[in-house]
């Protein structure tokens, strides 16, 4: 019965320790266009960090009559960003520089994204856009912008916060759009991608907006971002 109980209590550790095996992921590798290692190491030391992120008075998206439009009208081609004053709103213009196989409106100059595809870089997916579903692909703020404004933007004038919120070039992201409505206005601290892959793909967009725009980051995104870092090869460049 001895003999009997301490195979017994064997099996068990044996399984115990299988199960905990099973638990145990691996990270896998960073998606193509992720930065190495070294970089978002740098990216991380040369951030501004402060302790948390505090809530400040006054965001207000909106731009009917009575709403403060803080960050200007949606998508609007009046500002200083890349892309601007070209006929095209913000939205066409992401789609149009992000998606491959794109298709246009006849007669809009280029100017109205009909249908594309996009390898979606939170979820991993390869989406098809059609502007009759044009939802299932939103544009995402990578540093949103009532984080910004939490974070400093409240004190910008209106033309900074402006190109802030319509810059192709740095903080916006064709995206999955339920994805998209999943972060809402996070910061890495409470959310990251889905597809783990993509991880250090987006902590160095992020890192990459705060520094551009002198935005700091909390402490407990600085812990997420440093452990991502961890994970980051040699040899990818940031895209």
């Amino acid at each position: 019965m001895v003999r009997a109980a301490l195979v017994g209590m064997l099996s068990v550790a044996l399984l115990a320790s299988a199960g905990c095996a099973l638990l145990v992921r691996p990270v896998p590798a960073p998606a193509p266009g992720s930065p190495t290692r070294a970089a978002l190491n740098a990216l991380v030391a040369a951030a501004t960090v402060v302790p948390t992120r505090t809530h400040v008075a006054g965001y207000v998206r909106g731009c009917k009559a009575g709403q403060a439009c803080v960050f200007g009208p949606a998508w609007s081609d009046d500002t200083d960003a890349a892309f601007s004053h070209d006929g095209c709103d913000t939205r066409n213009n992401v789609l149009a520089v992000q998606l491959t196989s794109v298709q246009f409106k006849a007669g809009t100059r280029n100017c109205v994204v009909v249908s594309g595809s996009l390898a979606d870089p939170y979820s991993g997916r390869v989406i098809g856009f059609s502007k009759s579903d044009a939802k299932a692909v939103q544009i995402d703020h990578v540093y949103p912008l009532a984080a910004a404004w939490d974070m400093g933007a409240w004190a910008w004038p209106l033309e900074r916060r402006m190109r802030f919120a319509n810059d192709v070039d740095f903080n916006l992201l064709a995206v999955d759009g339920p994805t998209n409505l999943s972060k809402g206005d996070d910061t890495p601290a409470q959310w990251l991608p889905p597809d783990a892959a993509h991880h250090c793909y987006y902590a160095g967009k992020y890192l990459t907006v705060a520094a551009q725009y002198r935005l700091p980051i909390s402490v407990a995104d600085r812990e997420v971002l440093s452990r991502i870092a961890s994970t980051c090869g040699d040899d990818q460049r940031l895209g």
